[in-house]
């Protein structure tokens, strides 16, 4: 029987303090208000564990009651999967658990608990003289124990990886209280499954990650960034390719942007100025690092090869910091433009490289034979081949109608088109509780009988995450 509201904050009080448990429905909107505003549960509490131990407890006493157990990050996700579905879970957020635990420069790692700020890791490595490569436009509140949980990804796995490659190991609490202390700094270890890859992109439905160990590497001594006009996703594949001969593991980030997505951002004031070398109707920003020792211009150069290769015809190159701090904005701003700008309906699919063309020119004539007048801004990863392929409103229409009317048939025809050319429908956001219908259509049947097995036998009475990622 499901415990009362009520109950569950007496007993979680008795448990843990009256100071690390929640239960007033007006002190919960910063761990129920997710980023989208789509999903609007209540939750039973909100628990506040400091310590490992707590977690544990916690799972003890949810195991007993059958409470389900969403555990909670910076609250950043973009798919639902950190708040309530039914209304009467139980929020473990694990912000106080933020302690850097150690920094190992030789052995390149670095040991962080689950509540640590992903912009507070970046400044911990960055004090060795090293780098955390994962850096997202949410960094600033994203924490690691979510980043893992949702494996994200963001603008430097095309050198680096995403949240999974940069795991070396994880400290984790299971359905049942027991811990797994599997943070494990090895480069070799064949003693039987890699327990951490089940953890790390499973969205809080197999254990609740509370440490992990990181994989950290020697800070470039300087980055060549660059902001290209390119005629679009064509010419941009063409470009990639070449910068790849050249510059190869070099190569930080290629990401391509829609004239579009920069008349945005300078129509509603969140660039000081065009960033640009001009009009065009493609941008692609491209980064490479130099470490130490490294000869300079490698970029310049690769570019100077597509002009005389008739790839380019125009690129301004950053000359300071603010130069490469306005680029970068142009890009991370993508998202946030877009609401300023009114209703737009996103996907986050991923597709192979070569593939990107096809989808972005498929993918914008469907959806305008759909909704003649809609503004198609595909954005991101090209070197990776994950596109938020977004669609804003067309202009003049009702936010809300647009919306009722467009949304379904929109993904529908946008998740054809993906799958159709051997693509994800999730590329770095993760299943939640958006995607839970789409996964049971689109995911090989013997690889969900798999997954169901593996939750079965960590989460026997289907406590963590309850509804999330694995459908029914």
């Amino acid at each position: 029987m499901t415990l009362s509201a009520a109950d569950a904050v007496a007993q979680l009080t008795a448990l843990l303090g009256a100071n690390a448990v929640i239960g007033e429905p007006g002190r919960m909107g910063p761990y129920l208000n997710e980023p989208r505003k789509r999903f609007h549960q209540q939750a039973a509490a909100i628990a506040l564990p400091a310590t490992v131990e707590q977690v544990q407890a916690i799972m003890r006493w949810a195991t007993e009651t059958g409470t389900g157990i969403i555990a909670q990050g910076g609250n950043t996700g973009l798919v639902g999967a950190q708040v309530p579905l039914r209304g009467d879970e139980v929020i473990v957020s694990l912000g106080k658990l933020d302690r850097i635990r150690s920094v190992d420069v030789a052995a390149g790692t670095m040991t962080a608990e689950a509540g640590v700020i992903l912009e507070n890791a970046h400044k911990t490595a960055e004090a060795e003289g090293t780098i955390f490569p994962l850096w997202l436009a949410s960094q600033g509140s994203a924490r690691i124990g979510g980043v893992l949980s949702s494996n994200a990804g963001g603008v430097n796995v095309l050198a680096y990886g995403n949240a999974r490659e940069l795991t070396m190991g994880v400290e984790a609490v299971l359905a049942d209280g027991r811990l797994l202390s599997g943070l494990n700094s090895l480069k070799k270890d064949n003693t039987g499954y890699d327990l951490k890859d089940l953890l790390v992109g499973a969205e809080g439905t197999l254990g609740i990650i509370t440490a992990a160990t990181l994989k950290i590497f020697p800070k470039p001594e300087d980055y060549e960034t660059t902001l290209v006009n390119i005629a679009g996703p064509e010419a941009a594949l063409t470009l990639f390719q070449l910068l790849r001969e050249r510059v190869g593991s070099r190569l930080n980030a290629f990401e391509i942007v829609p004239s579009i997505g920069l008349d945005m951002q300078l129509r509603h004031g969140m660039l000081d100025r065009d960033p640009s070398a001009g009009p065009s109707p493609w941008y692609a920003l491209i980064e490479v690092s130099r470490m130490k020792g490294g000869a300079p211009g490698a970029l310049m150069a690769a570019i100077e090869a597509a002009f005389t290769e008739g790839i380019i015809d125009n690129a301004v190159f950053a000359e300071s910091l603010a130069d490469r701090t306005r680029m970068w904005a142009f890009r991370e701003q993508m998202s946030e433009v877009q609401s300023k700008d009114g209703a737009s309906i996103k996907h986050d699919i991923s597709v192979p490289i070569a593939a990107v063309p096809q989808l972005i020119a498929e993918g914008s004539a469907a959806a305008e034979r759909l909704v003649p007048g809609i503004r198609p801004v595909p954005f991101g990863h090209m070197g990776d081949g994950n596109i938020h392929f977004n669609f804003s409103q067309p202009e003049g229409v009702d936010p809300k109608a647009f919306m009722a009317a467009s949304d379904e048939k929109l993904h529908e025809a946008i998740y054809e088109i993906v799958l159709r050319l051997g693509g994800s429908v999730s590329a770095e956001h993760g299943i939640g509780q958006l995607k839970v219908d789409l996964l049971r259509q689109v995911k090989d049947p013997v690889a969900l009988d798999m997954m169901r097995a593996i939750k079965t036998a960590l989460d026997p009475k289907g406590i963590l995450n309850p509804g999330k990622m694995l459908p029914e």
